[in-house]
């Protein structure tokens, strides 16, 4: 999976009311590289999940759910004690994810539940995180203590340009 492309870029969604909403570009062109359809047509799937630590999703392509099994059974190995406890909850977290199409401009339909978790509404702000995207609701990402200024500051921006302030 070394020819995978890295997931860098950032962008506001607007979400209707059936949940459907577009991936920003910058992300969409390496999704698509990630995941090309069989059938050589744009679009492909992303498979969307909540995150391990907050109140957000993450997105992938389906190479990556390699990718993130390997690394967690690497993890349950190395932190399996003699006696075989191992806190399973950790897999649980990361197998909570659910494969959808996006089109050629990037719509695809968000999951009832993972929008329902992350408390998105109108608006889906999306970060690429290298490996795999994150989806927020704006309000939600900016109260989260540990994000970094300048990723609460770019929500900020998509909202301002949206006539929203936060």
């Amino acid at each position: 999976m070394l020819n995978r492309g890295r997931y860098q870029g950032d962008g506001i969604g607007l979400v209707d009311d059936k949940g459907r909403v577009a991936i920003p570009s910058a992300l969409r062109a390496t999704l698509a590289a990630n995941a090309p359809k069989a059938d050589g047509k744009t679009g492909g799937t992303i498979i969307i999940g909540a995150h391990q630590k907050n109140r957000c999703l993450v997105a992938y392509d389906s190479g990556y759910l390699d990718i993130l099994a390997e690394r967690l059974d690497r993890r349950e190995a190395e932190n399996t004690s003699a006696d075989g406890e191992y806190d399973y909850n950790i897999k649980r977290r990361a197998a909570a994810g659910e494969a959808v199409p996006f089109d050629g401009s990037g719509r695809f339909i968000m999951p009832a539940f993972p929008r329902f978790y992350a408390g998105i509404g109108e608006h889906a702000f999306f970060y690429g995180v290298l490996d795999y995207i994150e989806i927020w609701d704006p309000q939600t990402l900016i109260a989260t203590e540990d994000m970094p200024v300048v990723v609460k500051e770019m929500a900020r921006f998509y909202m301002q340009s949206k006539g929203i302030a936060l």
